[in-house]
């Protein structure tokens, strides 16, 4: 898998900054948001060069046995990420702010088209642990194209402690940001 443990970590660090952007708090705190659309926005760090188009959820439900509950949750994000030195090009990514279940899988549903990430720790992606680099591309590219066309997506989850998640971001935005990532990472 072409995402690694450093980008997860850096992920999280800039996942704080996002979350205070996306509150509306302070948005002067993300020092690497390099644009914004919409509901997206477009970060970008230079060594190594890596770029890419991010957002939080519009609506969140938690549930346990069909009941919606309250539950604590940390960061939940949406990525596109680019990263030219690591041939990394369209990786969606989703994390939900919590450890999902073991062995478990996100639904990714975008206008009725449903897609399956698999999960490690708090974080989910296209594909199957033990797809060849060339699947998982794939994967990436039918996914981002379904993005660019759909108008939202829902990513259902389990967490390690039963609870349910459905989490529905809005893709208003989405093709301009993922396209401003890219060309970012491009040049």
């Amino acid at each position: 898998m072409a995402v690694t443990k450093e980008f997860v970590l850096k992920s999280f660090a800039i996942a704080t900054s996002l979350a205070v952007f996306a509150t509306g708090t302070v948005a002067q705190q993300s020092t690497n948001r390099v644009s914004e659309s919409s509901d997206w926005s477009v970060f970008q760090e230079d060594d190594p060069k890596e770029c890419w188009s991010v957002s939080a959820p519009k609506e969140t439900v938690n549930t346990r046995g069909g009941a919606v509950v309250d539950v604590r949750r940390g960061e939940i994000l949406l990525f596109v990420r680019y990263e030219p030195g690591k041939s990394v090009v369209n990786e969606i990514a989703f994390t939900g702010g919590y450890p999902f279940a073991a062995g478990g899988t996100v639904s990714l549903d975008i206008g009725g088209a449903r897609y399956e990430m698999f999960t490690e720790g708090e974080w989910a992606w296209l594909g199957a642990q033990d797809d060849t680099a060339e699947r998982v591309a794939e994967l990436n590219a039918t996914v981002l194209a379904a993005m660019k066309r759909g108008t939202e997506a829902v990513l259902t989850g389990r967490s390690s402690r039963g609870t349910t998640t459905k989490d529905t971001f809005s893709l208003i935005g989405f093709t301009a940001a993922s396209d401003a990532a890219q060309q970012n990472c491009a040049s």
